[in-house]
């Protein structure tokens, strides 16, 4: 038996670890992120897989499966509000100032943004002594001048969130290099990338996108919005991590790049005298004659033995010819071609009465 054989038979792909696990996909991949369930890559190339030895792990915790659950319950904005014990309102400010962090979003059907927290987060956030203040009474003024400015945190800390959970899940240099690029904006890229062929190979790595959406639909579009860094800071920390990535993975293993192409022949250049012309190696036009008893050989005679025979030159045409070479006229050649006997008409004499 080979090695990835015994490979594949002692791990199981994420679809059925998420059915022994008794979760849904959704509450499976935030545990893959979280780090609830540890995920091993594939020998054969094909992405993710579970050990078995992980799975009896999960299992056999205390309280198995409802204590998984809540630690990957995920609620919106209504529910978070609840459990924190605020308004929607006051929840949404929160969040806008980054003191709860989104762990994920999806788009509803009127194409607005649904941002999702996770229970457990929410909950350690509302029994700390320190948002205490935060949770009653007027919010400072320093945090309402930034709420008025415009300020919303929540795409920026989902980005970081989402960068480190890509990051704990791979371990090869172009890969994670991949990742931090996959939240740049391609102009950012190919600035700091300058060759293409290490911009083409981290293609190669980029981690699959956020949204499930036709590419190119409004969906996609503003899940790309979220997904791409916008502010000045993060794009310049982004682009020096990026560097960097790029750096250590030229050291480990080098982009591929195309193989070189063969050096081309130079022509021979025929010596004084010499009859042969062209390339080496190709005989001229005068020698490619086809052997004796080749089909084409054959073709040719029998086309030469149906051909009509020439007819013989006369004298006449040959002292046209002569006439025309020299230039000047002959005389005799004048009055030969003019005579009646050297034209083509029949001569016409009166006939008798």
């Amino acid at each position: 038996m080979s090695a990835t054989t015994i490979t594949q038979s002692a791990t199981v792909s994420l679809s059925r670890a998420a059915r022994e696990l008794e979760l849904k996909r959704g509450e499976f991949d935030l545990a893959l992120h979280l780090g609830c369930v540890r995920s091993v890559p594939d020998e054969g190339g094909g992405g993710r897989r579970i050990a078995r030895t992980e799975i009896d792990r999960v299992r056999a915790e205390a309280g198995f499966p409802e204590t998984l659950r809540e630690r990957v319950k995920a609620v919106g904005t209504t529910e978070g509000a609840a459990l924190v014990g605020v308004t929607t309102a006051r929840f949404t400010r929160l969040a806008r100032l980054g003191l709860v962090v989104p762990v994920k979003f999806y788009l509803n059907r009127y194409r607005v943004v649904v941002w999702l927290y996770l229970a457990e987060e929410l909950k350690q956030f509302a029994a700390d002594e320190h948002n205490a203040p935060l949770l009653s009474g007027r919010t400072p003024e320093g945090l309402r001048d930034q709420l008025v400015e415009g300020l919303d945190l929540r795409p920026r800390n989902w980005r970081g969130r989402h960068l480190g959970f890509l990051l704990r899940q791979t371990e090869d240099p172009w890969a994670r290099a991949a990742v931090v690029a996959s939240l740049l904006d391609p102009v950012h890229v190919a600035e700091i990338v300058k060759d293409p062929y290490e911009r083409a190979h981290l293609n190669r790595f980029m981690p699959a996108p956020v949204s499930r959406a036709a590419p190119d639909s409004p969906g996609a579009r503003i899940a790309e919005r979220i997904t791409t860094a916008e502010h000045p800071d993060e794009i310049g920390w982004l682009r020096a991590d990026l560097g960097q990535s790029v750096l250590e993975a030229r050291e480990v293993r080098p982009a591929p790049r195309p193989a070189p192409r063969a050096p081309r022949v130079p022509a021979r250049v025929p010596s004084p005298g010499s009859s042969v012309s062209g390339p080496i190696g190709v005989p001229p036009r005068a020698a490619r004659t086809s052997p004796v008893g080749s089909p084409r050989a054959e073709r040719h005679c029998a086309a030469a033995a149906a051909a009509p025979p020439r007819p013989p030159e006369s004298a006449r045409s040959r002292r046209l010819l002569a006439w025309l070479r020299r230039g000047s006229p002959d005389e005799s050649a004048y009055r030969a071609l003019n005579s009646p006997s050297c034209t083509t008409e029949t001569s016409r004499r009166p006939s008798r009465s």
